[in-house]
């Protein structure tokens, strides 16, 4: 990565406020449900696809960071990827916000090594982020989240499921995986209404926060 130019631009909704990220650390967190058998059924929903169970919960993928794109357009290597919602955890100069993003992952993969079907895809976030001073301040249980894959609805729910953000980057540090730099942090999904991945082609996603405001990106991804 080339320090003098920025590997992400991102911009505080509501403002012309821009944030020029150039050396940052790239984290997906997996398995971050607060329900454990709601993880569980999610560890079997994949498993039902050949994957294998995590060594730890939650896990940390550390991904590339010149992965993490706000492109409309990503290119995948494999046939069978798909992408998933998850909220976006953004440190840069020691300030937080709030995203949204996609754990675009190569399912095939998946089966053999999760940590590389992660790194195999690139990561799509959204333009936008809101400012958050205190996650403490943040209703995280009252905001939604939703995806939709070629027009069909693929995940609909709250962030009530899912670990609350400073207890997450809290044991990213306890566990020596936080650099103290910038950080973006995917940090984990709602289940699929269907219960099956589709390797579709158009991906929609929704971050809805319980004053009104909404995070919104869409994304083609193709086959290279």
């Amino acid at each position: 990565m080339n320090p003098s130019q920025p590997a992400l631009v991102l911009t505080v909704l509501g403002t012309d406020e821009t944030l020029h990220l150039t050396d940052f650390q790239a984290v997906v967190a997996g398995y971050t449900g607060r329900d454990e058998d709601a993880v569980r059924h999610h560890i079997d929903e994949l498993a039902a696809i050949g994957v294998p169970e995590p060594p730890e919960v939650p896990m940390f993928y550390t991904v590339a960071a010149e992965s993490v794109t706000t492109a409309p357009h990503i290119e995948v290597s494999g046939g069978d990827t798909s992408g998933e919602a998850e909220p976006v955890l953004v440190r840069h100069d020691g300030r937080w916000y709030l995203g949204i993003g996609s754990d675009h992952t190569d399912r095939e993969r998946e089966t053999v090594d999760i940590g590389d079907s992660k790194r195999a895809c690139p990561k799509p976030v959204a333009t936008h982020v809101v400012p958050v001073p205190d996650w403490d301040g943040l209703d995280w249980d009252a905001t939604t989240m939703s995806s939709w894959v070629d027009g069909d609805a693929y995940q609909d729910g709250s962030l009530a499921k899912l670990r609350r953000p400073a207890g997450l980057v809290a044991l990213l540090g306890e566990r020596g995986l936080d650099q103290e730099r910038d950080l973006v942090c995917f940090a984990g999904t709602v289940p699929l209404l269907t219960g099956t991945f589709v390797a579709g082609t158009t991906w929609h996603l929704r971050l809805a926060l319980p004053d009104g405001r909404t995070l919104t990106h869409t994304y083609d991804a193709k086959k290279a």
